[in-house]
C-alpha cells in the first residue's frame, strides 16, 4: 500500500468534481431535511399543511443544535367544516378519512412524515371525544407534537402562524393581531416580534349556521346572548330572514371594533369576553387580520358558506373605517394562519449536569415548554421568578402543578443563596398548594442543573418528580421528549420539536 504525505503536497490539481463532492459531504453532515405536517382542528374548520424544511447546525465543533433555515410548503388540504354528530362529539371516522385522502394527494404515507403537530382549538377541544382525535395519531407519538389549544395559547398560535409576529418583528413597529374564527376572536398585542399580551372573546363568524338539510339550527351560546339582547327570536324560521341575521351580525361587528379600541365595554362585551383585558402597553400602529372572516376582509372571498362569516366582515368593514384610526396591514395568512408542522433535533446531555429524582418516571413525551425570560445576573428576587412562571405557564393555558418543561437561561455565580432563591420561586409558582400532578422538567441555558435539582428535592421540599437539565436553549412553542437514562455513561436524549409556521 502506498502513502502520501499531505505536508507540503500541491492541491492545486484538485478537480472541481472532487471539490464539489467534499463540499456535498460537509453538507450532509451539517444539514437534515425533513417532512413535516402540521394538522388543525377548530371549532369551525379543519385542514392540513405539508412542508419541506432545511435544517442547519447552528456552530461547527460538537454543537448539536440545529436551526431551521428553509421552510417549503408542498400541499395544502382543502378546508373542511370540522364534522361534528348530533351528539355534540366529533366524527373521529370523517376526519379520519379526510386526514387520510390529504395525505394520499400530497402523496405521502404516514412513514414518509418525520415530524408534525396536530393542534386542536376552540370547541374541538371541549368535545368529550377530543383525546381520541390526538389517538388518531399514537403511532406517530415520537414524531407529532400533539396539543390541545386554550384561549391565550391560540391567540399565540395565530399571531404567529398568520405572519404578523414575522411582519412585526422585520418591520420594528408594534401591531394589534386579530383572529376572527367561527367561534371566537382572539388578539395579540405583537411590539418588534414580541407578543406583549393576548385576550379572546366569544365573536365569531359560525356562532349561526345552516345545517346538513339548510336550516340554521346552529346557534351557539354567544349568538343567543346577541339576539336576546336586540329581542330576537333564534328558530330555524326566523333565522331564515336575512335582515335578522343582519342585526347580529351588526351587533358582533360592534362588539370586536369595541374590544380592538381598548377601554370600557358594555354588558354584552362583558358577558363574551373568554380571557383578562389586553394590556395596552404599547399603542399599535397598524391592525393585521386572520381567520375565516379575514377571508372576506383582506383575500376577496365572496362564496357563502352557511354561516353569517360574510355578514359580519361587511359589519366590521364599515365600523373599522368609522371608528378604527389604523391601517390594516395583510401579514399574508387567512384562515391558514395555523403551524406548518415541527422540526426536531437530538441534544445528548452530559450525566454532570442533569438531575433525575426517579429515573423510572422516563421517558416523557411533548411536555410543552414554559419559556420564563429572567434577568438572573443580580440580585435574585424569589417572588419575581415566580410571578414570571406563572405568567408564562398561563399564556400556555397550563395550570401550575400540570406537566412542563420550565426553561430560563442562568447568568451568574452558582452561589447558594441564589440558587435558593430561584428554587423558591419555582417551587412557589409550580408547587403553590405543596403537591403537584405531573413531573416537572428543568430546561437550563447555564450550567446549574443539578445543583438546582438537588436544592429543590432535598431542601426546599419540592413534590412530585423533578428532571433538571442544563446546556438546552428552548423558546416559547417548543415541546421537549426525554428519553430514559442511559448508564452508561449517564446521559438522556432530549428531543426538541418547535412548533413552525410558514
Amino acid at each position: 500500500m502506498q502513502l502520501h504525505d499531505d505536508f507540503g503536497h500541491d492541491h492545486t490539481h484538485t478537480s472541481e468534481a472532487d471539490r464539489q463532492a467534499v463540499a456535498q459531504s460537509i453538507w450532509r453532515q451539517e444539514t437534515v431535511e425533513l417532512n413535516t405536517a402540521g394538522i388543525d382542528i377548530g371549532s369551525s374548520t379543519s385542514h392540513l399543511l405539508f412542508a419541506k424544511i432545511t435544517l442547519q447546525r447552528r456552530s461547527q465543533g460538537l454543537s448539536s443544535r440545529f436551526e431551521v433555515t428553509r421552510r417549503e410548503i408542498i400541499f395544502s388540504s382543502p378546508i373542511m367544516h370540522t364534522p361534528f354528530l348530533q351528539d355534540g362529539t366529533i366524527d373521529d371516522r370523517r376526519l379520519e378519512t379526510f386526514i387520510s385522502n390529504a395525505y394520499h394527494q400530497a402523496g405521502f404515507k404516514r412513514s414518509d412524515i418525520d415530524s408534525g403537530a396536530v393542534i386542536l382549538t376552540g370547541e374541538a377541544i371541549k368535545r368529550t371525544n377530543a383525546r381520541k382525535i390526538a389517538d388518531l395519531f399514537a403511532e406517530e407519538a415520537g414524531k407529532f407534537v400533539c396539543a390541545t389549544a386554550g384561549h391565550k395559547l391560540e391567540c399565540t398560535l395565530a399571531a404567529h402562524g398568520s405572519g404578523a409576529v414575522a411582519m412585526s418583528k422585520a418591520n420594528g413597529v408594534c401591531l394589534l393581531h386579530v383572529d376572527i374564527g367561527g367561534g371566537t376572536t382572539k388578539l395579540a398585542l405583537v411590539d418588534q416580534g414580541k407578543i406583549l399580551g393576548v385576550c379572546a372573546f366569544a365573536a365569531g363568524g359560525r356562532l349561526l349556521a345552516r345545517d346538513e338539510f339548510g336550516l340554521w339550527t346552529r346557534v351557539d351560546e354567544s349568538a343567543q346572548l346577541v339576539a336576546d339582547e336586540l329581542g330576537l327570536k333564534t328558530d330555524p324560521q326566523t333565522l331564515e330572514n336575512p335582515e335578522v341575521r343582519q342585526q347580529i351580525s351588526r351587533r358582533l361587528a360592534n362588539v370586536i371594533v369595541d374590544f380592538i379600541r381598548g377601554g370600557a365595554r358594555d354588558r354584552l362585551g362583558m358577558a363574551l369576553q373568554l380571557t383578562e383585558d389586553l394590556p395596552r402597553t404599547v399603542q399599535p400602529t397598524a391592525l393585521t387580520f386572520s381567520g375565516g372572516v379575514s377571508e372576506y376582509l383582506l383575500h376577496d372571498e365572496d362564496q357563502d358558506y352557511g354561516d353569517i362569516a360574510r355578514m359580519l366582515a361587511d359589519e366590521l368593514r364599515g365600523q373599522l373605517a368609522e371608528k378604527v384610526n389604523l391601517p390594516v396591514w395583510n401579514p399574508g395568512h387567512g384562515i391558514r394562519a395555523t403551524v406548518i408542522g415541527a422540526s426536531q433535533f437530538t441534544v445528548q446531555v452530559s450525566g454532570k449536569t442533569i438531575y433525575l429524582s426517579d429515573s423510572k418516571v422516563l421517558p416523557v413525551h411533548n411536555v410543552p415548554v414554559v419559556h420564563v425570560t429572567l434577568d438572573l445576573s443580580g440580585t435574585i428576587d424569589a417572588r419575581l421568578v415566580a410571578s414570571a412562571i406563572r405568567e408564562a405557564a398561563q399564556r400556555m393555558d397550563l395550570p401550575p402543578t400540570a406537566q412542563m418543561a420550565v426553561a430560563f437561561t442562568w447568568a451568574g455565580d452558582p452561589e447558594f443563596s441564589r440558587l435558593q432563591a430561584i428554587g423558591q420561586g419555582i417551587v412557589a409558582a409550580v408547587a403553590p398548594d405543596a403537591v403537584r400532578e405531573g413531573p416537572l422538567l428543568l430546561m437550563i441555558d447555564g450550567d446549574i442543573g443539578n445543583s438546582l435539582g438537588h436544592l429543590l428535592c432535598r431542601e426546599l421540599g419540592l413534590p412530585g418528580s423533578l428532571i433538571s437539565v442544563d446546556g438546552v436553549q428552548l423558546q416559547e412553542l417548543d415541546y421537549v421528549d426525554v428519553g430514559e437514562l442511559i448508564d452508561p455513561p449517564g446521559v438522556v436524549p432530549v428531543v426538541i420539536k418547535s412548533l413552525l409556521f410558514s
